[in-house]
């Protein structure tokens, strides 16, 4: 990781900056994230692990005088997967003492319901691993250190016919074609617009088998809200991508950060400290520009609450 920051000039300062002397060879942080969630962070044998997470994580550690240890998992997306539970999983079995880019909402912190959960896939699982559950602890969020909203995404067809009117919001999308993933919060949001007033536009894809920003850019559907984040990863990817984004942001969003156990508030208060520092010194937005992340500062309300009850107000 320390090599991939050192292609750039300015990193190498910010965390030569930020490192500490003498750092104990037994005192590790431990951080658990996600092996497939670019640019925040990605893990793919034969390639460096790199993201925005994974210099993050680097640069904290640093500010706590500890090495680092990330500690990669896979997230699944389906119906069963809990992302508390996964979380809350990896921290009680001892595989981390933080996971990063948590998303900091009402309904992702309050206490399990279940006394003990299955751990998710993680790199050095056993057999045993797989089968087993493990009993649950409480969980306890850092302070957020990014903001990640959902945004209008333009196909090539309309970014001149909204050049200078731009997308102020959701209702600028009538009379569009609108692709969006069948079951996720941006399907919720654009389903149930002003009574429905969208629904006729809109076309469902299926999450994770469809192609929804490929389909975009062949010109298919002309506009889609989705993560930011993901928009950012597919540019990434595709810097020959003739989508654009529209600059309009849902004001309805999670900030993300780290979250640990309950169990261990030292951690979290250390952990604080050290996010403070270098959201003041500039450095967060730094790394995030380094990873090509759209890097948006936390914003109110820090901890998002209910986020269905909200959409369904509007």
């Amino acid at each position: 990781m320390r090599t991939w920051l050192k292609a750039s000039g300015v990193t190498v300062l910010l965390i030569t900056a930020l490192a500490v002397p003498a750092i104990a060879a037994d005192d590790v942080l431990k951080v658990c994230l996600d092996e497939d969630l670019p640019p925040l962070s990605a893990h793919h044998q034969g390639a460096p692990d790199r993201g925005f997470d994974v210099a993050l994580a680097q640069a904290v550690a640093d500010r706590l005088g500890r090495s680092l240890k990330i500690q990669w998992f896979e997230s699944k997306l389906d119906e069963d997967s809990s992302p508390a539970l996964e979380a809350n999983a990896l921290l009680s079995d001892g595989r981390c003492s933080l996971v990063g880019s948590y998303a900091l909402t009402k309904d992702s912190l309050v206490v399990p319901g279940v006394k003990t959960a299955k751990l998710p896939g993680f790199e050095g699982a056993t057999r045993d691993d797989r089968r087993r559950r493990v009993p649950l602890g409480v969980l306890a969020p850092s302070r957020p250190y990014i903001h990640s909203p959902l945004t209008i995404i333009l196909g090539p067809k309309m970014i001149e016919k909204t050049r200078g009117r731009g997308i102020a919001g959701v209702g600028d999308l009538a009379g569009l074609r609108i692709g969006i993933e069948s079951g996720t919060l941006a399907d919720a949001i654009l389903m149930t617009f002003e009574q429905g007033r969208l629904i006729d536009n809109i076309t469902h894809l299926v999450p994770g088998r469809d192609d929804l920003l490929g389909a975009l850019d062949r010109g298919d559907f002309d506009a889609t809200l989705l993560d930011l984040r993901r928009f950012d990863a597919y540019r990434a990817a595709h810097p020959d991508t003739r989508l654009a984004a529209s600059g309009y942001f849902y004001p309805i969003g999670a900030n993300r950060g780290y979250v640990g156990l309950a169990s261990d508030p030292a951690l979290i208060v250390a952990v604080n400290t050290a996010l403070a520092g270098l959201q003041a010194a500039g450095t967060i937005a730094e790394l995030g520009r380094i990873a090509g992340l759209t890097y948006l500062p936390p914003r109110e309300p820090i901890i998002l609450g209910d986020v269905w009850l909200k959409i369904l107000q509007k």
